[in-house]
């Protein structure tokens, strides 16, 4: 078995400031190609840091509805280059039973902002995959929402160092940390989490919250709308297409996540916040 790519690089540097110069020994986040086969096929190629990547080879294939169970899976195993096993390959094996449409994953997986049309047809195309609205009966406490950037950020034990990794975390409602993975992309960490979901049956995440760092894209909300999740809440702000996409399958989606205040963009009905006064006499008028 070849070592495992180390998820954090060590670079000497020169550093400016105030005037200053020095060299000094620099934290870089890693960043190496995975490539995921399925059934022997191409499945796709993602940028990672390396680290749980079979979480995120399992949460990839479920949130692209390529597998729904992970008892469909019958192995997996690191893809050989020049004869030896590499860190940079993975080969998921499925159940004969699961039907696999290789025509349908044979892409890399980049990430881009959608128009219009494309974004209608991406939901379309989830309509078509039978993904429904998350739970509709938790309740979420605001002043538990708000502490949990700061969970986020104690956890984070390479962004400290580096500086340069996402994080996605999963919550209870009382607010404990279940777990957290880091990685260079966003959406890579989320997958992460759904992966480790899916490896201990805790899917659907019923009654339970998915915090990101950085902005709630539609590629975001695509996941924790597979996964179950009913309250998404990111530190920044969601797009456009993402807030028409937790409209629509009713997920409550949480932007600006910072010190005690946030912003409902959807789902508001899971979060028990008491109107303003102000805001009620206003109603009343």
């Amino acid at each position: 078995m070849p070592a495992q790519k180390p998820s954090i690089y060590i670079a000497r540097v020169a550093e400016y400031n105030d005037g200053r110069a020095k060299h000094l020994d620099d934290y870089l986040a890693g960043e190496e190609p995975l490539e995921i086969r399925v059934n022997g096929s191409p499945f796709g190629l993602t940028f990672r840091t390396p680290g749980n990547d079979i979480e995120l080879a399992l949460g990839l294939l479920f949130s692209e509805g390529a597998i729904s169970d992970r008892k469909e899976i019958i192995g997996i195993a690191e893809i050989p280059r020049d004869g030896e096993p590499s860190a940079n390959g993975l080969e998921v094996t499925l159940e004969p039973t699961v039907q696999f449409e290789k025509e349908r994953y044979v892409r890399g997986f980049t990430a881009g902002s959608a128009c219009g049309v494309c974004g209608k047809r991406a939901i379309d195309d989830l309509r078509t995959r039978g993904l429904s609205a998350p739970e509709s009966n938790s309740r979420f406490d605001p002043e538990i929402l708000c502490s949990l950037p700061d969970k986020l950020r104690e956890a984070q034990a390479n962004f400290s160092r580096t500086g340069g990794l996402h994080a996605a975390a999963l919550f209870d409602s009382k607010g404990k940390l279940l777990v957290l993975r880091e990685d260079i992309g966003r959406h890579n960490a989320v997958d992460k989490v759904v992966g480790w979901s899916l490896q201990h049956d805790k899917l659907p995440l019923a009654r339970q919250i998915l915090l990101v760092s950085g902005r709630g894209g539609f590629e975001i909300v695509q996941k924790a709308l597979a996964a179950g999740a009913p309250l998404l809440a990111s530190v920044s702000a969601p797009s456009s297409l993402a807030v028409q996409l937790a409209r629509e399958f009713d997920l409550t989606l949480i932007g600006f996540l910072r010190g005690r205040r946030f912003v409902v963009y959807s789902g508001e009905r899971r979060v028990l916040m008491e109107p303003d006064a102000a805001e009620n006499q206003e109603d009343q008028a």
